[in-house]
């Protein structure tokens, strides 16, 4: 399997999500695959959509912000799929979707990459990647959703991220963090297959499925933080998350805020944590 052959990926993928495979895009470049798949009609319930290329020329992150990726040096890929009746804690998806993500990556080896709240993926405390989940309304009352993934594989020198991070001082990619780097088709079947499995364990049990994966893949677990939030901004240190995937926050003396929404700012360095 060799760059971004879909024949080969679509072939590759296991049978559980191969079977639930409503739609499937290649592209050698795209303005955004989340855009693509929101312009698409939904895939019917318990389907899976995929658009995928390692060309992204618009892509976008949270709150607005752009996904700098150099051509040909990530990888890019979005999920849509249709849940029947709206899941518990449909905010806490995106968490989920990162834990899924770090699956696919360590059943290729690649090991210690963590998730920072609510929806970073952080190598050596440097941004390797980050998740953008986006709703789509249905008529019928089912909820489908948009997920897409960017990945850093080998960015060939350092890159600007400062117009879509707010946190991280720099990026890295899997060619200066991974022993041995994925070959970019091997790494998408996993994505997909390991997403599309997240998708469909998510439908049944919501992120009480998934938390006891979280403590140790939380990369902001006893650092010092400030989250801006819509109300006010909350500081203290962070304390892990909740069964519903609101982070939580030790203001001191005994209290402890929940934040549902909002940006993290890093105040301080990280704690004594095992």
């Amino acid at each position: 399997m060799n760059n971004l052959d879909a024949d080969a990926i679509r072939q590759s993928l296991g049978e559980l999500v191969s079977s639930r495979l409503a739609g499937f895009e290649a592209f050698p470049e795209v303005d955004s695959t989340n855009s693509y798949l929101m312009q698409q009609a939904a895939p019917a319930p318990g389907q899976i959509y995929v658009a995928i290329t390692d060309n992204q020329t618009q892509g976008r992150g949270r709150h607005g912000r752009t996904w700098l990726s150099p051509p040909g040096s990530g990888l890019c890929l979005s999920l849509a799929y249709t849940f029947e009746r709206q899941p518990a804690n449909l905010s806490a998806l995106t968490l989920a979707l990162g834990l899924g993500v770090i699956d696919a990556l360590e059943s290729l080896g690649v090991t210690g990459v963590q998730l920072k709240w609510p929806n970073d993926l952080v190598a050596a405390d440097g941004k390797l990647g980050g998740i953008l989940t986006e709703t789509q309304a249905r008529r019928s009352g089912e909820t489908s959703v948009v997920t897409g993934v960017g990945l850093n594989i080998d960015l060939g020198g350092d890159l600007d991220v400062s117009g879509e991070s707010d946190w991280a001082g720099r990026v890295t990619d899997l060619a200066g963090f991974a022993d041995d780097v994925p070959r970019r088709g091997e790494l998408a079947v996993r994505l997909i297959d390991c997403l599309g499995e997240t998708f469909l364990e998510y439908e049944i049990g919501g992120f009480g499925r998934f938390i006891h994966k979280w403590p140790g893949r939380d990369w902001l677990l006893g650092r010092e933080v400030t989250i801006a939030t819509p109300q006010c901004q909350v500081s203290g240190k962070a304390a892990g998350v909740a069964d519903d995937g609101a982070l939580l926050v030790d203001t001191g003396a005994g209290a402890c805020s929940r934040i549902t929404s909002g940006s993290v700012v890093i105040t301080g360095v990280r704690g004594a944590v095992e």
